[in-house]
């Protein structure tokens, strides 16, 4: 069985549905930003919450899990400033409880959710996995000091693992069944798309005087149904001892600005947007776009859906939203 801790979340929701049909799932999330209703119902839902050892101690007597995929998390850069105490304590601290948990039930496969926020304001106009990580903020610091655990707890205690380092995630399950929903909601594409169908008064677009092509931060866009496929070809290169100790980026290669992607949703819906330019945002890189050769020549991966897919699908599920 594989353990899918935040699966109830945005991502680990899209990966959950993927991945039952592969495996048996036990899902473990406290709902505090997740959704009961976004878990697939093959899977077995657990409420509990990863900083508790006793938690995690029932899930791992009561199942025979053999791998951990690692998806909850605070994430809101923003907030991390404010209260980094907040995200060292979930972030890291309960991480290192769940580690201490599998290797006392000697599980040693392991997935992490990690972010491009790890690589701070880039030197360079594609990032790949050998660029310098030097995180700006208490979130991509959080998420950096656990990769740097995972590699010495790989060295000294045999634990396999993979990091996967997401850039934009967006859309949604192409049923519309499941999809993105934050409160608050801080995501480009979902807040546009909301201010299409009247739930918000504008789009704010913060900085308009980058230097890129027209003004505005360009960013890497990627499928969560796309995520989702990386993270089972993870697994399976954990699983089969293809892979024991690994870190990739997760993006497009594709670079789409502010502007770009207002447009895009425009294009799709048929629906103009109300946009207003306000000032930029502390410690907003104008560009952050990834390489994603290395998972691709690895493990055969490379994002399959564009932006207008992404967009459409998310569309789709905004106009019906369930939860």
């Amino acid at each position: 069985m594989i353990l899918v801790v935040g699966g109830a979340g945005y991502i680990g929701s899209h990966l959950v549905k993927e991945l039952v049909e592969k495996e048996e799932v036990v899902v473990l999330d406290n709902l505090s930003t997740g959704h009961r209703a976004a878990v697939d119902s093959r899977a077995i839902f657990v409420k509990g919450d990863l900083g508790n050892e006793e938690d995690l101690h029932m899930v791992f007597r009561s199942y025979p899990i053999k791998a951990v995929m690692h998806f909850a998390a605070c994430s809101l850069v923003g907030e991390s400033v404010v209260d980094p105490l907040k995200y060292y304590q979930n972030n890291v601290a309960s991480t290192l409880t769940l580690l201490k948990v599998m290797l006392k039930f000697k599980v040693k496969n392991f997935i992490f959710s990690s972010t491009a926020a790890t690589y701070g304001i880039p030197d360079v106009e594609v990032i790949d996995e050998t660029s310098a990580t030097t995180p700006i903020n208490p979130y991509g610091h959080s998420k950096l000091m656990v990769e740097q655990i995972l590699a010495d707890f790989s060295k000294s205690y045999d634990l396999h693992y993979v990091v996967l380092r997401y850039f934009n995630a967006a859309g949604a399950h192409q049923s519309a069944a499941i999809g993105e929903s934050h409160d608050p909601e801080t995501h480009l594409i979902p807040i546009i798309l909301q201010q299409l169908l009247g739930q918000r008064e504008k789009v704010s677009v913060f900085g308009a005087d980058y230097d890129t092509a027209d003004g505005t931060c360009i960013r890497d866009y990627i499928h969560v149904t796309d995520l989702a496929a990386a993270h089972i070809l993870a697994l399976e290169a954990l699983l089969t001892g293809k892979k024991s100790a690994a870190v990739y980026n997760l993006g497009n290669g594709l670079g789409y600005s502010v502007k770009e992607v207002i447009e895009t949703c425009e294009k799709v819906t048929g629906v103009k947007a109300n946009v207003e330019i306000a000032d930029r945002r502390a410690g907003d890189p104008a560009r952050l776009v990834a390489s994603s050769a290395k998972i691709l020549s690895e493990l055969g991966w490379k994002a399959e859906r564009n932006l207008e897919q992404i967009i459409a699908d998310a569309w789709k599920w905004h106009q019906q939203q369930q939860y």
